[in-house]
């Protein structure tokens, strides 16, 4: 077990190391700071002062050294725009983004995956029929799309919902809903495919033949041997939420959070935060699939054991 976590942690930190690089050279290409949060009001020596403060009199390798060293030592800078350190400036959208998150992966786990028990089993019925047109329709639905249609619905007409923010927990629902629905749909055709799959297996007909009932052999030998494949779905789910699901979404419903951020150091070109901001993911992700990696070992012994 210990090679494969060895595996796992090399594999994550030249991973990260890949994304600071690339990160760090794309915000350089996307055109000059100085135009954008410097305005016309400053003084000429007041804006060679900002200019060498923020280092962006340097060469481009100089300044890449300078920002893997504070990337080491814990300093990322400032802030162009706010002037504060760029720690703090993404700490206080971490939990908001952390939040919706993490609502979204539960709705889609309490959604998909009996949907997809349902659709295995009565794979023949309408209801298995009717279960596998609504995943094609997730599939179709782009997320912003369903946003904005539970938007003009649920805010617009019937004044039901609240749009702007995270103040209470009605701000949590149509946020959620957009997230999760592309991967509600993906993750219910994975556990139906997976699970149609150990079904016609022969250990379940044992199991049917020893007189156990239905319901566990279903749950218990036909679900929790399928949950290898939908934990290697989960953590890729989870994964691409953290990555840039949540930007368009949060985008929409001006969420306090990371995706709005990046969008809004993006447009203004605040590289310090924006750098940051996409290295803060980046590790998010990185450990998620490292988790994901570790579960699907411990779900299946036979994966560890031949990658050791």
């Amino acid at each position: 077990m210990i090679p494969y976590l060895l595996r796992i942690l090399v594999k994550a930190v030249v991973t990260i190391f890949a994304i600071v690089s690339v990160t760090f050279i794309a915000t350089r290409m996307s055109g000059n700071p100085i135009d954008t949060f410097l305005g016309d009001g400053l003084t000429a020596e007041g804006r060679e002062e900002l200019i060498r403060y923020f280092q962006l009199d340097r060469s481009l390798g100089e300044q890449y050294l300078a920002f893997l060293r504070g990337a080491l030592s814990g300093e990322f800078g400032l802030s162009f725009v706010d002037r504060r350190p760029v720690t703090e400036v993404v700490a206080e959208r971490l939990w908001p983004s952390a939040q919706l998150l993490l609502a979204s992966v539960v709705f889609t786990i309490l959604v998909s995956i009996p949907l997809g028990v349902l659709a295995a089993i009565y794979r023949k019925s309408w209801v298995g029929s009717a279960v596998m047109v609504i995943a094609f329709a997730g599939y179709a639905v782009p997320s912003f799309i369903l946003a904005i249609v539970m938007i003009l619905t649920f805010s617009y007409w019937l004044n039901w919902l609240p749009v702007v923010g995270n103040g209470t927990a009605l701000h949590f629902i149509m946020p959620t809903i957009a997230m999760s629905g592309v991967l509600i749909a993906a993750l219910t055709r994975f556990t139906r495919n997976a699970m149609l799959d150990v079904l016609g297996q022969d250990f379940i007909r044992t199991a049917r033949a020893k007189g156990l009932g239905e319901a566990r052999v279903v749950l218990r030998h036909g679900l929790g041997n399928a949950g290898v494949t939908v934990i290697s779905v989960i953590g890729l789910q989870i994964a691409g939420l953290a990555a840039a699901g949540s930007v368009v979404v949060e985008s929409i419903f001006s969420w306090p959070g990371i995706g709005q951020l990046l969008v809004n150091s993006a447009i203004g070109r605040d590289y310090p935060v924006l750098q940051f901001g996409v290295i803060a993911v980046a590790v998010a992700v990185v450990a998620i699939n490292a988790v994901t990696d570790i579960a699907y070992a411990l779900a299946d012994p036979r994966i560890r054991l031949a990658r050791s």
